[in-house]
């Protein structure tokens, strides 16, 4: 029978880990029950730095049942790192990643096993629709992934981390070595077979929200930043349309200048410059961009993240 390992970073979740534990622990029967996972089946806490008793919570979660984990990082290194920290440190032929806010609907991972066992080495768990959110949020949203979309980077529509990842997929994962690691745009380029579930998305069950405008703002430049270099050739692109437009204008300036009694002294030799050279700039910054991005992407190798304790 298949091995599952369910993954769950925490920051700061002692209001709803309790509960949390509590209706994994449920499903981990359920399944051994119906024989669709191996008693040897466990969740893995993930503490990312919490300032709170997170930590203090999965030790006594790990203490009283065997089947629960943990991992402790030596700071907060951010979801992303601490996603990657459980996924690549725990065995299982398959691994579930999901938030600890129980927002995702548990009872689809029966589901993705069934596709697991169908041959799939990545189950996506994606949002039926946005009812819980904001009107903001769901505008914002929307935009976001039709923004990737334009950009070019390969995302699966509402879906964020809760999937499933088969240990071929998992072994794949580790040779991606970005230190700048956003996993909704690197899974997707492992190129296994993959499917999706659709499932309804809740209120959070108790705490508060661990992505604030300012973080999912951070983590959509991420997004674009780490997987496409558009932006910089746009940015040359615009360069290359203000050089044109520059010189144009130079040339009516020149007209102006040399045809026309309108013109103030001094102001053909202010004009012609300031627009030649700032189109030159652009250019420039355009076309060193393209090099940098290149460079940054491959050079950079700084830890993502350091284990301080497992249970």
């Amino acid at each position: 029978m298949t091995t599952l390992v369910i993954v769950v970073p925490c920051y700061n979740e002692e209001e709803v880990l309790p509960e949390t534990s509590k209706r994994l622990l449920c499903l981990l029967d359920h399944l051994q029950d119906s024989k669709k996972v191996s008693s040897e089946s466990s969740i893995c806490f993930v503490d990312d730095g919490s300032l709170d008793r997170t930590w203090a919570l999965i030790e006594n979660q790990a203490r009283n049942d065997v089947r629960v984990r943990g991992i402790k990082l030596s700071r907060n290194c951010g979801h992303q790192n601490a996603l990657a920290a459980g996924l690549l440190t725990v065995n299982g032929d398959a691994v579930v990643s999901i938030d600890a806010d129980l927002q995702d609907d548990i009872s689809v991972i029966e589901e993705m096993l069934d596709k697991f066992k169908d041959g799939s080495d990545i189950v996506y768990g994606a949002r039926k629709k946005r009812a819980s959110d904001t009107f903001f949020k769901r505008g914002t949203a929307v935009i976001y992934y039709k923004f990737l979309k334009l950009m070019g980077v390969e995302v699966v529509f509402n879906h964020a981390d809760y999937r499933l990842m088969s240990r071929r997929a998992l072994d794949s994962l580790k040779q991606y070595n970005e230190v700048n690691l956003f996993l909704r745009g690197v899974i997707p380029t492992i190129g296994f077979r993959s499917s999706v579930v659709m499932y309804d998305r809740e209120a959070r069950f108790a705490g508060k929200s661990k992505y604030p405008l300012r973080r999912m703002l951070a983590l959509a430049a991420d997004g674009i930043t780490s997987f496409s270099a558009l932006p910089l050739r746009l940015i040359a692109g615009l360069g290359i349309l203000v050089f044109l437009g520059s010189l144009v204008l130079s040339g009516w300036v020149v007209w102006v200048r040399l045809f026309s009694g309108s013109a103030i002294p001094g102001w053909a030799s202010s004009v012609l410059p300031m627009y030649f050279l700032g189109g030159i700039q652009l250019l420039s910054i355009g076309i060193v961009g393209e090099y940098v991005a290149k460079t940054y992407m491959e050079t950079k190798r700084r830890p993502r993240y350091f284990i301080d304790k497992m249970t």
